[in-house]
């Protein structure tokens, strides 16, 4: 097992030091400085904005719904937060020209209501059979299905 994920460390390694040499020979400056700023920018936003807002929507919904309900509601937060984030360019339709209809031609927020939508209902199903298959037995202290702490 060490040998492959030192393998893999090193083909990522490589993959990203192709990457940023392309990024560097074959871009001018305004281009890498506006790179730079979006990636730092993206950073930022994580952490300053997205991150806390996770983990306050989190901790209400942690008060809120019942214990088989929790996990499925927070994966699906963890993975529509930073979705969405990253849709919000193509959903506003920023950078669509009047000239060029081939930018931004697909129906962009109708995909994201899909996906919102499978989120929605992948969290129905799995709180749903949490809720009524047996209680979860886990170490002491964890909460089971039926919301009670086991003790040991």
């Amino acid at each position: 097992m060490t040998a492959l994920r030192i393998a893999l460390i090193g083909l990522g390694t490589l993959v990203a030091a192709y990457g940023g040499y392309v990024l560097v020979t074959r871009q001018d400056g305004d281009n890498l400085l506006s790179a730079g700023t979006w990636l730092v920018g993206g950073v930022v936003l994580h952490d300053a904005v997205l991150a806390p807002l996770t983990l306050a929507v989190a901790f209400v919904a942690v008060r809120l719904l019942a214990a088989p309900w929790r996990l499925p509601a927070t994966v699906a937060l963890v993975v529509l937060a930073p979705l969405t984030l990253l849709a919000v360019p193509v959903l506003g339709r920023f950078g669509a020209l009047e000239d060029n209809p081939t930018l931004l031609d697909r129906p962009y927020l109708a995909s994201w209501l899909v996906l919102v939508a499978v989120a929605a209902l992948t969290v129905a199903v799995v709180g749903w059979v949490r809720a009524r298959g047996p209680a979860v037995r886990g170490r002491s202290g964890e909460e089971q299905a039926d919301g009670t702490r086991t003790r040991r």
